[in-house]
């Protein structure tokens, strides 16, 4: 007997639910080809407002948890990636118009890269920080902390998910919760990476993803006085100069476009990006 496909409905990760966008409005996923694939959910101001408000609510517990727990959970993010590989490589081959092999490859980067961030969790303050030389009986320690909300536009060309993967990462590891504007005319894979953070130990509003034009959401999310840092790594075509100066009205930290195959590359420089160092005195003990 003949029955009937159930096409996936694409909707938004925010606060570890999936609303649909509070406008009503989506809009079509094409193939490569140029064949329809799906409905995806087009995120308005108030969306972007919405997840901003689960990523500062969530802030508190991410940024508190031990950096060997962070790691573990992102470790996990990798194990649950690795048993949905064929659903992300389907997703891949549909909307970049790559071979099996080429999309397999890109899952198995992505995987890479989240197990290669989750091992920096316990290891980069050791880098990033240091003791400082004083005059006087003190010890003088410098020890990086969480920036806050990171805002992110995904790379909007290229690898879909391996793009997505290599902004939002960096910024979790020092313990920021994200919100993220995926790819635009490829976002089925980033909307597959919620469902996998949704049966995942990250709490809900550390990561929030956001699907639709990232020219309509990126000058609210810059100029949002509850966003600490704003990452345009994938906001090349769009204005970023005047995205610059938003973010100047409220201090919000900002990193500049990237582009080439090259971008948002794993590094430890990207950890720190999102960081705040935090000097501390102490006195020395008396024996």
């Amino acid at each position: 007997m003949t029955r009937l496909a159930v096409p996936k409905t694409y909707k938004l990760y925010i606060g570890g639910k999936f609303p649909r966008s509070e406008s009503g409005r989506v809009y079509e996923i094409r193939s490569h080809g140029g064949g329809f694939l799906a409905n995806a959910a087009q995120a308005s101001r108030k969306d972007a407002r919405d997840a901003v408000v689960a990523a500062r609510s969530a802030l508190g517990g991410w940024a508190g948890a031990t950096a060997y727990n962070r790691g573990q959970v992102l470790y996990r993010i990798a194990e649950l990636l690795e048993g949905r590989r064929v659903q992300f490589i389907d997703e891949i081959v549909q909307t970049e118009g790559v071979t099996p092999n080429a999309a397999s490859a890109q899952v198995d980067e992505a995987i890479d890269r989240w197990v290669w961030y989750a091992g920096w969790a316990d290891k980069y303050v050791q880098v990033a920080g240091n003791a400082n030389p004083v005059s006087g009986p003190y010890f003088n320690i410098s020890v990086p902390e969480p920036t806050g909300v990171v805002a992110i536009i995904a790379p909007q060309s290229g690898g879909s998910l391996l793009g997505l993967v290599s902004a939002v990462a960096p910024a979790l590891v020092a313990g920021n919760t994200v919100v993220v504007v995926a790819n635009e005319t490829m976002p089925l894979s980033a909307v597959s990476l919620g469902e996998v953070l949704a049966t995942s130990d990250v709490p809900g509003g550390v990561v929030n993803i956001l699907t639709g034009s990232p020219a309509e959401m990126a000058p609210w999310l810059a100029s949002h006085a509850d966003v600490n840092a704003i990452d345009l790594v994938g906001a090349g075509d769009l204005d970023w100069v005047n995205l610059q100066i938003d973010a100047a009205e409220t201090l919000t930290r900002v990193l500049q476009p990237e582009n080439g195959p090259d971008a948002a590359s794993p590094s430890l420089a990207r950890i720190v990006a999102f960081t705040e160092t935090k000097t501390i005195w102490h006195t020395k003990g008396l024996i």
